[in-house]
């Protein structure tokens, strides 16, 4: 009996533990991400405007924002997705992927996809996230194929 009661009192936990929401975090206190695309390290600034956590997979946020090239402005939408947590007493790291489809508007409009690091320390005081530091790294990719450029862009702390 004392085993089926420990049996699904460690079930309970596993069932009801959940990923606390960190939405805001990627909006990035309303400022955009800079960064680069392309081999002429073109400026690049992303903006993400709504995050939210998937209610199904609380690893997973779906995100509406826009990016902008030059003078080429687009909107996106798509999702990130969390894959590996890592945590000291100090400081955690959240290691993932991210897929983000632009507008469909002419040559200029792709998806971005790649990867993402989110550096931050926790202050157990506050019970909140300080000095957060994300990059994202990966491709932008035109929708007909023609284009295929590098991408880097993160936190500008």
């Amino acid at each position: 009996m004392k085993k089926i009661v420990l049996f699904f009192l460690l079930l309970s936990t596993f069932v009801f533990s959940q990923m606390p929401d960190i939405s805001p975090v990627w909006m990035n206190n309303s400022q955009p991400y800079i960064g680069t695309i392309g081999d002429k390290k073109t400026e690049i600034k992303v903006r993400i405007t709504v995050s939210e956590q998937n209610k199904k997979n609380d690893q997973e946020y779906f995100l509406l924002g826009y990016s902008v090239v030059d003078n080429n402005y687009a909107k996106f939408e798509g999702k990130l997705k969390i894959l590996k947590y890592k945590d000291s007493k100090k400081r955690g790291t959240v290691y993932g992927e991210y897929e983000l489809s632009e507008e469909p508007k002419g040559k200029h409009s792709g998806t971005f996809r790649g990867k993402f690091v989110f550096n931050f320390k926790w202050n157990p005081k506050t019970e909140k996230i300080e000095s957060p530091y994300i990059q994202f790294t990966g491709n932008w990719v035109s929708y007909d194929k023609t284009l295929d450029y590098k991408t880097d862009w993160k936190t500008d702390n």
